[in-house]
């Protein structure tokens, strides 16, 4: 299953493929040239289905808990001001997706969402220090009657050059589903109340969608 922000490019670069192809079967007699040309083509077009791959993940809805909005690597886990939204103390959560992670936004909590915002910026390596604050990001706050509200963001990367939220202001909301794509290399940072319990490790493998990250 493919996400639907990839349909296009995907048909694009099978007709890239098949074009490709022929131009190599008709103009390119050296043997081992034409076969090597081939497969470097069949690969580029693999890695582009494989980065739009959408898996079915099983949610287990829990209004204590703020599961991984993507899948990743936790590369930050500490005490920050976040200065846009609450302009107070939170514990930031970053994960860190490369191109060859799944790239589909998941609400990290159901609830009703209070903020969405875009912000132009730059594309520094997204494990940049400064790539929360400077990048191209979304910012998203969901408000759970439980945990209270929760940020995210998207951030663009040095290859992402794209964002894609879903999250309207008003809008209700369920954890797990659907809230975006982030093309090609990237990371989200998510900002939970400073006394929840932190379920995961730096270094540690996350599957948006199930993992816990932090529970009340």
């Amino acid at each position: 299953m493919f996400h639907k922000e990839g349909f296009k490019i995907i048909l694009v670069a099978a007709l890239l493929l098949v074009g490709g192809l022929l131009l190599i079967d008709n103009f390119i007699h050296v043997f081992w040239l034409q076969k090597t040309l081939m497969i470097l083509l069949l690969v580029i077009f693999v890695l582009i289905l494989q980065f739009f791959r959408d898996p079915k993940r099983n949610t287990v809805l829990n209004d204590d808990h703020i599961i991984a909005p993507a899948d990743g690597k936790v590369v930050v886990i500490e005490d920050v001001e976040e200065n846009e939204y609450f302009k107070e103390k939170r514990k930031q959560i970053s994960i860190f997706m490369s191109p060859l992670n799944v790239h589909v936004t998941r609400y990290p909590v159901s609830g009703k969402v209070a903020y969405s915002k875009y912000h132009p910026g730059k594309y520094l390596v997204a494990w940049h220090p400064k790539s929360s604050e400077d990048n191209e990001r979304t910012t998203i706050v969901v408000n759970n009657q439980r945990v209270g509200d929760i940020l995210y963001r998207q951030i663009a990367g040095a290859v992402a050059r794209r964002i894609v939220n879903y999250a309207k202001t008003g809008q209700q909301v369920i954890q797990g589903e659907d809230a975006g794509f982030i093309k090609f290399g990237s990371r989200i940072d998510i900002f939970v109340p400073l006394d929840m319990k932190i379920k995961v490790e730096l270094n540690q493998k996350t599957k948006g969608g199930e993992t816990i990250l932090a529970s009340k």
